[in-house]
């Protein structure tokens, strides 16, 4: 796709024109999602520049191919890197003089692996059936059993839990014979 080889380019060479349009296309998203969970916007700041570097980092290391919109990868990047601040909020309960949680390159490390492991999953997703696809994507959306039902034209509400079980069987099985995955499962 076009749009991502030039905004992974315009983060190696700091094309401030390009980087000024990918902020002021994406951030907005970003900052909408973060405020919607427990966040202010200097933590949508964050998160979004944090999410940049290790973009750039990670293609400065490895060339990859972004095989979505470079928006959804970033997005995805972001979300994944709000949650675990939320995650991590939640585990510790510190003062002012915070513990030493690990250090930035810990979570730097945490975040590409995430992001490998989120690659992963999407790749094998595109794999299955379409219709296991959409299965999927209404179960992890949280749609309930009813609405997938009347969505997918089942019969019942025990068809479509058999098929959400069968296409994550299937998709399971795939992530796990994928050469990647054992690499990815190791922390």
């Amino acid at each position: 796709m076009k749009n991502n080889l030039r905004y992974l380019n315009a983060l190696l060479t700091s094309n401030s024109k390009e980087l000024k349009e990918l902020y002021s296309e994406n951030f907005p998203k970003v900052k909408s999602f973060v405020l919607q969970n427990k966040g202010q916007v200097a933590d949508a700041e964050d998160i979004f520049q944090k999410a940049l570097v290790q973009i750039a980092v990670r293609y400065r290391r490895e060339k990859f191919e972004i095989t979505s919109s470079f928006e959804a990868y970033l997005f995805t990047a972001c979300k994944n890197l709000w949650r675990r601040e939320l995650n991590k909020s939640k585990r510790w309960v510190t003062t002012d003089s915070d513990l030493e949680r690990g250090g930035e390159e810990h979570d730097e490390a945490l975040a590409l692996l995430e992001q490998k492991r989120w690659e992963l999953f999407g790749k094998n997703l595109e794999l299955i059936s379409e219709n296991c696809q959409k299965v999927l994507k209404l179960f992890f959306a949280k749609v309930s059993y009813e609405h997938i039902v009347e969505q997918l034209n089942y019969s019942s509400e025990t068809v479509a839990r058999q098929r959400v079980f069968k296409c994550k069987a299937k998709l399971t099985e795939l992530i796990k014979n994928d050469q990647n995955y054992h690499s990815l499962t190791q922390l």
